[in-house]
């Protein structure tokens, strides 16, 4: 591989135009493909094998609107006027509101508030849409399903809405399924901070502004490219659209890391008297490599979510690692041919050898090795403190109920608490297959309403298919863990127990039901997807590495940093410490998905510094046959850069943070800790310290195993001579 790419290099280096001509070219017809017939990217959370999943597939059997979207337009008196029992002016601007609403394109129906007020107190209380003390009143809008729909729906209704806020005294506040759909939180805040903080960051390392502008410029092509190109994508495989913010997140920080590993070499053979041409080639035969394999890594552990069995959570890791695929393609081609027009002018007015090896961090080598069994210890202990609060993980779905006070949807989810109860916020739709059998309805019906966790059962709906929908309202919020626990009742106890001699059959579906379903399938899922993208990423630097407990030793270690990662995710989002600090307003339960994506996300990237910093090891190793001295080598040789990259990854990861999607922030916070604590405790600590006291068994290969392998047999304890790159490029091949 070390020769291939060589030779890549070199052809990138002399036709530099050519290369970059080609990645601009593939850029635009990208980007004008995609916006002129890529398909739209969709949110779908189901999976097949779910009782919701089977509620589901019964609604759209029978054609149910409940399978398609709704909003929820809540109404409330401004403060200080009566309510909607004593006040004329107030039920007059519920029916305008009502009206206008109704009018809108695709709307198939709407609650009817009005005409419950019309008919007295009482019975608009049992409507079920004015609350018992007349001071909310909810006007429910039916929309077809999503693919009929477009975001051009949210704003007609945002459009109305705002007009009626100003020709009524009402206050007037939305959300619901319309608004999941299609409101985007703000583009690019994110990628822009990290950009900034990668710009300031490469500057400070290189000193120079070409240096800096070649891993951002080769990044952002690559990106463009890859997210660029899900639409695309998404003809073979339904990508999610979060996979375009996940993946922009992710390929960002690759993208600019794979870069700067690459070019930190190029500057070291400048610095030894290369030509430009020869300088890219052996940066890739070295650097290259390690990116190619680390990259692979990263591709594999996100392609190991198909063992979780959900769809769309495997359809997003196709997507994501077809970005990171990207990134790497950008690091070994438009990258050299960057370098090759560069030349010389990368190392600015000071050609400090950035990436060379380091006094300073010889020095913290060697420390850590005289002192091993000490740093092997504390890391360790530190590492499983900060994942022990893993053990109170709690899955779920940061709902409208966790959204900032500033959003009209979470504005509109107190008032529906405050007017109807917390249940009315996630009402569960049990769909019901009377197998010829109506008669079953009545006792199924009163026996939900008789359960402890349910508030109340509006009348069944019977369609020409025979298919029931009985809506059920629970006693407690969508979040609550008792929530969870009706919907486990209801399905292991209050259907059986009546449909038991009927050919009947029931399923609990909804929105509430069906993240729930979502986070036990991840439960059940996630030890056997661990193990599988373990196993791949062991085999993998098994063969990078030729050495068994090279491998075996990376994996324990970057199970801590996630497990680290996933702890301090359970601090901040659970536990609420530090909550103020990054926007968040209330505790949330962790996204059922983010365990999954994090683990094969975070797994990868770990993967990305062990094989950095162990490849300059192993270089040093077969040069040397000194296991301590190739250890404080190696580590002196990459500790500037890994220490670097990881600041650009904290920044591009951090960054994210500060949006507004719940989503974001989990997987910003995340990532950001992992990689912190990965390049920090883990590769500059714990990685050295374990080196040096297993000595040469870090390299045992049995002899067997050795010729099984890809690439032949390689020489793991040969002494060699004199320190030269050409035996460097040749060690690594």
């Amino acid at each position: 591989m070390s020769r291939a790419l060589e030779r890549l290099g070199r052809l990138a280096a002399r036709r530099p135009w050519v290369v970059i001509a080609s990645w601009l070219a593939m850029c635009l017809i990208v980007l004008a493909s995609a916006a002129g017939f890529g398909r739209e990217l969709d949110d779908p959370f189901e999976a097949p094998g779910l009782d919701s999943h089977a509620a589901s597939e019964l609604l759209e059997h029978a054609g149910d609107d409940d399978l398609g979207l709704g909003a929820d337009v809540v109404l409330a008196p401004s403060e200080g006027d009566a309510g909607f029992f004593e006040s004329t002016e107030a039920r007059a601007g519920v029916a305008q509101v009502q009206a206008a609403v109704a009018a809108l394109p695709n709307v198939l129906g709407t609650s009817d508030p009005s005409g419950a007020l019309d008919q007295g107190r009482q019975a608009a209380v049992d409507s079920g849409v004015v609350s018992p003390d007349g001071t909310v009143a909810l006007v429910r809008v039916q929309y077809p399903e999503r693919e009929d729909l477009s975001a051009a729906d949210l704003e007609r209704l945002e459009a109305v809405l705002d007009d009626l806020r100003d020709s009524t005294s009402l206050r007037i506040e939305a959300g619901g399924d319309l608004h999941f759909a299609f409101e985007q939180p703000p583009a690019g805040l994110g990628e822009a901070l990290g950009l900034l903080a990668a710009v300031v960051i490469l500057l400070l390392a290189f000193g120079s502004v070409v240096a800096m502008s070649l891993p951002i410029g080769a990044a952002l092509v690559g990106l463009a490219v890859g997210a660029g190109s899900l639409p695309l994508l998404a003809y073979g495989v339904d990508v999610p659209a979060w996979a375009t913010v996940i993946g922009a997140m992710v390929g960002l920080g690759v993208g600019i890391d794979y870069s700067l590993f690459v070019l930190t070499r190029f500057r070291e053979h400048l610095a030894d008297g290369r030509s430009v041409e020869d300088a890219v080639g052996l940066s890739l035969a070295t650097a290259g490599r390690s990116v190619v394999f680390a990259g692979g890594t990263v591709v594999v552990a996100i392609l190991g979510l198909a063992v979780a069995r959900i769809p769309f959570v495997t359809a997003g890791g196709i997507g994501i690692s077809w970005i990171v695929l990207v990134m790497v393609l950008a690091s070994v081609t438009l990258l050299p041919a960057l370098l090759g027009l560069a030349g010389h002018r990368v190392n600015g007015r000071r050609a400090r050898r950035t990436g060379a090896v380091s006094g300073r961090w010889r020095r913290w080598g060697a420390h850590v090795g005289r002192h091993a069994v000490a740093y092997t210890v504390g890391a360790t202990l530190l590492l499983v403190a900060m994942a022990a609060p893993v053990t109170a993980l709690r899955l779920g779905f940061p709902d409208e109920g966790t959204m900032p006070q500033s959003r009209t949807e979470r504005r509109a989810y107190d008032l529906i608490e405050s007017g109807f109860g917390p249940g009315a916020n996630g009402p569960l739709v049990i769909a019901v297959d009377v197998a010829g059998n109506p008669e079953v309805l009545e006792p199924l019906s009163q026996a939900v309403a008789a359960d402890p966790g349910i508030a109340g059962v509006a009348p069944a709906r019977v369609s020409a298919e025979g298919i029931a929908v009985l809506v059920a309202e629970p006693t407690t919020s969508p979040q609550a863990e008792a929530t969870r626990d009706t919907i486990a009742r209801l399905r292991a106890e209050v259907l059986p127990d009546v449909l038991a001699d009927s050919p009947a059959r029931a399923h609990v579906g909804g929105q509430v039901a069906v993240f729930s379903d979502l986070g036990d399938r991840v439960q059940e899922r996630l030890p056997w997807f661990i193990a599988a993208v373990v196993l791949l990423s062991v085999l993998l630097l098994l063969v990078m590495f030729r050495s068994v407990v090279v491998p075996l030793k990376a994996a324990v270690m970057n199970l801590l940093s996630v497990g680290a990662a996933y702890g301090v995710m359970v601090m901040v989002f659970q536990w609420g410490w530090g909550a103020d600090l990054i926007g968040l307003e209330s505790t949330v339960p962790i996204l059922s998905f983010i365990p999954l994506f994090m683990f094969a996300i975070l797994f990868g990237l770990s993967m990305d510094y062990e094989v950095f910093l162990l490849s300059r090891v192993r270089e040093e190793y077969l040069l040397t046959g000194d296991n301590d001295e190739a250890v404080v080598r190696g580590l002196a040789g990459t500790a500037r850069t890994i220490t670097s990259a990881a600041l650009i990854m904290v920044a591009v990861f951090g960054s994210f943070v500060l949006g507004e999607d719940p989503l974001a922030k989990m997987m910003g916070l995340g990532l950001a800790t992992a990689i912190a604590v990965d390049a920090t405790v883990v590769r500059l600590v714990l990685v050295p310290a374990t080196m040096n006291l297993l000595g040469h068994a870090n390299w045992w290969l049995p002899s067997w195993l050795d010729r099984a392998l890809p690439g032949g047999r390689h020489p793991t304890g040969t002494t060699r001579p004199a320190e030269t790159d050409d035996r460097r490029a040749a060690a690594v091949a």
